[in-house]
């Protein structure tokens, strides 16, 4: 869930729209307790009301971080084809402009980092083909020979980030009141299908959680894995950034689905995002923005990098 929070930021961001940059994908893991080997199964048990009990969600999800941080891990062992369109609005919201790019997800040492293989679904020009293999060689290089100082840094940031995660699960429970709907097929799997509503006195105690009681949506849960298949997000207030530097306006929408793959790992399938951003109070975006993910394909857990040209 929390990976919506990082979207939103990422909307946000100036560079926001640029040519992808080395990163690792938004990490959407927890480090929670450890599990028991065989857990027992969750029956969702709403009220009369269709609540369903706080004990109840925060079991659930976090059944669901777990099978977040195990994600994150397989991912990591899979190259895939990323997608963006963009459908620039103008004033009155018809579309003035449409574009579009198309990445690789490489792994160099550990890392996911996008090559841009296509724009407007066209081959690059040779020029920038070329700068972009150069900027890939330049992470492989940097990566290569990293010192054990800075790894160590690198290594020390990620568990930080996955500590934050895990508080940030909770602060979800506590957010939000949670009703169950009804069931779903998705992908002829069966699934919960619950309504979050801010719950009224909530307190935030984090950062990235005071942002939550400007959110509703709907979520979609796999019941036989405990995995989120499916969010539909929608901001219910102007959400702001340093000082108003950046603002996320009220009515911003996002769709995100996960997908399983090779009866292993679910991963990213489909992002729909309504982007109504005012940055610096300056320059707004107005823009629909679909991203898809495809040909995932897994090479050798043991290969620390996946060389570009070759096949991994």
């Amino acid at each position: 869930m929390r990976n919506l929070i990082v979207f939103l930021l990422l909307l946000a961001n100036p560079a926001f729209g640029q040519e992808p940059v080395e990163h690792p994908l938004p990490a959407t893991s927890t480090t929670l307790e450890p599990a028991p080997s065989s857990p027992p199964r969750i029956d969702l048990q709403p009220d009369a009301s269709g609540t369903v009990p706080q004990e109840q969600i925060r079991e659930l999800l976090r059944r669901a971080a777990e099978k977040d941080l195990e994600n994150e891990k397989r991912q990591h062992d899979y190259t895939y084809i990323q997608r963006q369109e963009e459908h620039k609005l103008d004033g009155h919201g018809k579309v003035k402009k449409i574009e579009s790019k198309t990445s690789e997800v490489l792994v160099i040492y550990g890392e996911q980092v996008e090559r841009l293989i296509a724009k407007d679904d066209k081959p690059l020009f040779e020029g920038v083909a070329k700068k972009e293999e150069e900027r890939i060689q330049k992470i492989t290089d940097k990566r290569k020979n990293e010192s054990d100082s800075d790894r160590r840094k690198r290594l020390e940031k990620e568990e930080k980030n996955r500590e934050e995660s895990r508080k940030f699960v909770l602060d979800v429970a506590d957010a939000y009141n949670f009703r169950l709907v009804g069931n779903d097929l998705l992908d002829r799997r069966e699934t919960w299908v619950l309504d979050a509503e801010p719950r009224p006195g909530y307190e935030p105690k984090s950062r990235e959680a005071k942002m939550l009681p400007k959110l509703r949506g709907r979520i979609w849960i796999d019941k036989a894995d405990l995995q989120w298949m499916k969010f539909d997000v929608t901001t219910i207030d102007t959400i702001s950034f340093g000082l108003f530097l950046a603002r996320i306006h009220k009515a911003t929408r996002i769709m995100v689905e996960a997908t399983r793959v090779n009866e292993e790992v679910w991963l990213p399938k489909h992002v729909a995002v309504h982007v109504d951003v005012r940055l610096a109070l300056l320059k707004n975006y107005n823009e629909d923005v679909e991203q898809t993910y495809r040909d995932y394909k897994k090479f050798r857990t043991d290969t620390k990098i996946t060389v570009v040209g070759e096949t991994p």
